[in-house]
């Protein structure tokens, strides 16, 4: 595998009736709702991928198939990951294909039927752009050896990439994982079968992938989790470095390789890796001893203090404990040369063993930045003494890991992220310059420039940061950068960097950083030795991927607008009475109580901020991250305490409803109930995806509002909320105490306030504000499901991803005086922890994404907004179906 390959990719499996009792039972009864909850949960607890299957003797598989994924096109925390197919029916798949939105992947196809089959479902799936799940199955039966494995999966690609063109990136091989230590003499070396065979294909298959349903390997202990726990690590320690890079595995349930107890890992990697002819019978000897679990015992809490400095230095920055830091700073001060020996020596030491253990995923996010606030506090405890030394001797400063700029580009007001990137590349001796959030590219470079750094790394969460990052790239290659350049934040991804902004930047690297954990090794790879070769892998694989995202886009079908209005969803209306609000206009709600806001807080999004993947309370008890959840939720609710009962910051928010009809794709609100005088437009977009239109329409926001003529007087609600009036000065606090983890936890909570106000907020909306719901009684774990009727979408995200929709909505709210939330050029919030959306009361109404459009929506948006063309696709660049430098007449 070279350096530039992806990570290892997690499949969820369930959603899988064949594989889930509790989901199939799910699906017979027609619970489609909490069929939904199975897959939000593994979206949660870290899936990437979610495989979907249907066949039950007892279903009809193709219309479960169907619903079931029209239904999650529709929850955009579950549709933001790629769906795998999965059905021994081709029919089955084939339906799913038909619906399935975005790339898909299909599982599978296999040489069972002979080539005749096998070419023909091959050639239709590459017609879909699909990815495909190659089994190692011929007319022979399953590939149970390293031979017939590598023979079957040699032969299959032969047909698929140089018979049928098939892109041999969309080609995933299953070399059969099968169960071992069974006492069967003829299945012990199927682990190391299946590893070898990973590795040939890696080796000998260009740019196929591997992947195989690793609990498959452990049935034979069934009923000891914690051994069979044991097998899934050890082997996917082995089969991983061999180039398995995808799996079914349940990673939340796995320990650490190094973790797991000495012996049990010995005797595991006998039988995965067949080493002595015992090894089934010596693994036999000691599982029952470990079918419990246990725990180890405790060290007492103090017993530490009596290590030697160095040593109690590292544990106080391990276990991230600052009571004693500066005697400690102080000891080892005293007994060193100089203060920087201090820094140099244990500090450095201590922070390296952080690094390992993180790196290793022995450690979490929240626990390392701890440990940056206690070594933050040592060294701002060592700092007067070094400039001493300085101005005596003229000492020069430490030598650091490479010097790095971080920046959230202008218009965009988020940093939680970037944070958390500049507190782990200081733990591993980078030195980091922070020019905060709404940065301009001049200023970026002139800093650079200025302070020579090494690399600069980009942020945003907004989409149109994405369009202001292929800004800052080609200001860097025109000002003759060559440093590498990081991009990270949520609207980023590696597919956008390597076709949309590393061609800006050819005299310098690109890299995409997908979270804080890569960051260190990313700016270790680009500033280390082999700087060159870790430079061309990434640059083979974004020119794979450049040209793999040009064919899928090529291979994407969509329809005409035309065609797609035509297909518009169309609610009845005859017999649907709208409910009046009890007020038209905006009203203000100044200094709302946050007391009141606490238990509406959705606790799974905190989490995920600390990269602590897992849905909440669930997360407390996962065997991975639970010590570490449960400590960092007991800082969240002591902060929160304090937040709420010190008034460390205020919430505002301003709520409005308006009369309101829909007029084609538009929605016209009026000044009032005569609805003869139009107070301002709502612009709305449609999609334009190709699927079958007798399962489902293609949507508009503005289809959940009576259309004009209708005569249904219908009305629209808006809402602009913030929880972060003062969290700035609260941040600063922190950030002058040398305490990043405070500040971290002060920003996530306030976001988190934020969106528990919307959320309060649009429940006083249904009830009692607009009143269309005055019966609802949900609990706040209900309403964080969305278990009620109505939607509150906002502009900029999937429903409808143009941001300067903002500015209509705050006009019409006041927003700026009222409730003092500003919207900066890009048009993000200021503060950062504000939301702002629309209200739509039709029980019929749901979320959806627009996803990608052609250009004759664009230019017919623009037309409808009074722009130039060029001013839509900049502000829907990232929803464009083809390249503006290249768009076809009809769209001017």
């Amino acid at each position: 595998m070279t350096t530039a390959t992806a990570s290892f990719i997690n499949i969820g499996e369930r959603t899988n009736v064949t594989g889930s009792a509790k989901f199939r039972k799910l699906i017979t009864a027609g619970d489609y709702a909490a069929a939904l909850d199975v897959a939000r949960e593994q979206v949660a607890n870290g899936a990437q991928i979610l495989d979907v299957n249907m066949d039950e003797g007892l279903l009809d598989s193709e219309a479960a198939m169907v619903t079931f994924l029209n239904l999650l096109a529709a929850e955009p925390d579950i549709a933001r990951v790629p769906i795998m197919i999965d059905s021994s029916k081709w029919s089955v798949i084939e339906a799913g294909l038909k619906c399935v939105q975005g790339k898909p992947i299909v599982n599978s196809i296999s040489l069972k039927e002979g080539e005749g089959p096998f070419r023909e479902q091959a050639k239709k799936l590459r017609r879909y752009g699909a990815a495909v799940v190659v089994m190692a199955f011929d007319e022979k039966g399953q590939a149970d050896t390293f031979a017939r494995k590598t023979e079957i999966s040699a032969r299959a690609y032969r047909i698929l990439v140089h018979d049928i063109g098939y892109p041999a990136e969309d080609i995933v091989f299953d070399p059969n994982v099968f169960a071992i230590a069974t006492g069967i003499e003829e299945h012990d070396n199927y682990g190391v079968d299946f590893i070898e065979a990973a590795r040939w294909i890696r080796q000998n298959l260009p740019h196929a992938h591997v992947s195989g349903g690793v609990s498959n390997l452990s049935f034979s202990f069934r009923g000891n989790e914690p051994v069979r726990a044991a097998m899934h690590s050890v082997f996917l320690y082995h089969a991983i470095a061999a180039g398995m890079d995808m799996g079914i595995v349940n990673a939340g349930a796995l320990p650490v390789y190094d973790d797991i107890d000495p012996e049990l890992r010995e005797r595991c990697e006998d039988v995965v890796l067949n080493r002595r002819k015992d090894s089934t019978e010596r693994l036999l000897e000691i599982a029952e001893r470990f079918k419990g679990g246990g725990q180890q015992k405790k060290e007492a809490d103090l017993a530490w203090r009596d290590w030697p400095v160095e040593k109690r230095l590292e544990h106080a920055l391990v276990a991230g404990i600052t009571d004693f830091i500066e005697a400690d700073t102080e000891e080892a001060r005293a007994r060193s040369a100089r203060p920087l020996d201090v820094i140099e020596g244990p500090l450095m030491a201590g922070m390296n063993v952080v690094g390992d253990l993180f790196g290793a995923g022995k450690m979490f996010l929240p626990q390392v930045v701890k440990s940056a606030r206690v070594m933050k506090q040592a060294v701002a405890y060592l700092m007067p003494f070094m400039e001493e030394e300085k101005r005596r001797l003229g000492a020069s400063g430490s030598s650091s890991a490479g010097k790095v700029l971080l920046a959230t580009v202008k218009g965009d007001v988020h940093d939680i992220g970037k944070n958390i990137v500049g507190v782990v590349l200081q733990c591993n001796n980078f030195e980091v310059i922070d020019l905060g959030v709404m940065v301009p590219a001049a200023k970026i470079l002139s800093v650079a420039r200025e302070e020579k750094v090494d690399v600069v790394g980009l942020s945003g969460l907004i989409t149109p940061s994405l369009d202001e990052m292929c800004h800052v790239a080609a200001e860097m290659e025109r000002e003759g950068f060559d440093v590498p350049l990081l991009i990270g934040g949520a609207t980023t991804s590696r597919v956008h960097t390597a076709v949309k902004i590393h061609p800006n930047y050819g005299r310098g690297q690109t890299v995409h950083v997908i979270d804080a954990s890569r960051a260190v090794g990313v700016a270790s790879s680009l500033l280390g030795r082999d700087r060159g070769a870790y430079v061309a892998d990434i640059q083979a694989d974004y020119a794979r991927i450049a040209e793999a995202h040009q064919r899928g886009q090529e291979a994407k079908r969509r329809i005409t607008l035309a065609d797609a209005r035509a297909d518009a969803l169309k609610l009845d209306w005859t017999t649907y009475r709208p409910v009046r609000p009890s007020f038209l206009g905006a009203r203000l709600f100044q200094d709302y109580p946050i007391a009141e806001l606490v238990p509406y807080i959705d606790w799974t999004p905190f989490f995920a901020t600390w990269e602590m993947k897992g849905t909440f309370p669930q997360i407390l008890d996962d065997e991975k991250f639970g010590p570490a959840a449960r400590a960092l939720l007991a800082d969240a609710e002591a902060m929160l305490a304090k937040m709420v009962e010190e008034r460390w910051v205020s919430a505002n928010g301003v709520v409005g409803f308006w009369p309101a009809n829909a007029v084609g794709d538009d929605i016209a609100l009026y000044e009032d109930e005569s609805r003869q005088v139009e107070k301002a437009r709502l612009f709305t977009l449609r999609q334009q995806i190709a699927r079958s239109t007798d399962r489902r329409r293609h949507v508009a926001l503005s289809d959940f509002v009576a259309p004009v003529g209708s005569g249904v007087a219908d009305y629209v609600g808006g809402f602009a909320v913030t929880a972060g009036i003062g969290e700035e000065a609260v941040a600063e606090r922190f950030a002058r105490a040398n305490d990043d983890y405070s500040k971290i936890l002060s920003q996530a909570l306030t976001d988190r306030l934020a969106e528990a106000f919307a959320e309060r907020m649009h429940e006083r909306v249904r009830r009692e504000l607009w009143g269309y719901a005055p019966d609802e009684n949900l609990t706040p774990a209900e309403l964080i499901r969305e278990g009620y009727a109505g939607i509150r979408p906002a502009p900029g995200y999937p429903a409808q991803p143009d941001h300067t929709e903002k500015r209509t909505l705050f006009d019409l709210l006041d927003a700026e005086n009222g409730a003092g939330i500003m919207l900066t050029e890009s048009f993000a919030m200021w503060p950062g922890s504000s939301v702002s959306g629309l209200y739509f009361a039709h029980p019929e109404s749901f979320y959806f994404g627009v996803g990608r459009i052609e250009a004759d929506q664009a230019a017919d948006y623009a037309a409808r907004k009074g722009w130039p063309v060029s001013e839509a696709e900049r502000w829907l660049a990232p929803i464009l179906n083809y390249d503006p430098a290249t768009r076809s007449v009809a769209a001017e």
